[in-house]
């Protein structure tokens, strides 16, 4: 299903407002919506601060952070960590939540997502995207809402209505080349 291909190749962090129940909510299921784990992480931005004592790292301005194919940019980046006296700074650290904040857009080759806050559960490998107008593009093909979960441990993802209706835009052309 062309649908389920779409939500499943977007994977991140990354990346992104809890399940949402309704009979307007799209959702799909396939294997391979996973991390990149074994791959290393760039992050950069215009600023960070890190709170040690809090256990966080704050980077804003003009955030981008790459791990394989994917990239995620945003304005603002909070990262939740837990360890005892481990400083994320070091590389240590257990990272627990990563929350963006501001423009949030994720990448992966031809599909996109963006919405205005994003937050990733490290522990339960939850995405969850959410804002006005989430957006999900594959070549010509747009699914809109506002608010997208993704389960990375099952690839099942989830585009919420929040009172308006779930919109998809197959682009017939797109399809003709796979």
């Amino acid at each position: 299903m062309r649908l389920a291909r779409i939500l499943a190749s977007l994977s991140f962090l990354a990346v992104l407002a809890a399940i949402s129940s309704g009979a307007h909510a799209q959702t799909a299921e396939k294997k391979g919506f996973a991390l990149s784990n074994n791959k290393p992480i760039q992050i950069e931005s215009d600023n960070l601060e890190l709170r040690e004592q809090e256990k966080r790292a704050l980077f804003n301005g003009n955030v981008k952070v790459v791990q394989g194919e994917m990239t995620l940019t945003s304005d603002h980046m909070t990262v939740h960590y837990k360890g005892q006296g481990n400083s994320l700074a070091a590389g240590g650290g257990d990272i627990d939540r990563i929350e963006v904040d501001g423009n949030v857009q994720v990448v992966s080759g031809t599909q996109s997502a963006r919405g205005d806050k994003g937050d990733f559960d490290m522990r339960s490998e939850v995405l969850k995207l959410s804002g006005k107008q989430v957006v999900l593009v594959d070549k010509g093909n747009v699914l809109t809402g506002c608010e997208l979960t993704v389960q990375m441990k099952t690839g099942l993802a989830n585009m919420g209505n929040c009172g308006a209706r779930v919109k998809i835009l197959i682009d017939t052309q797109s399809n003709k080349s796979n």
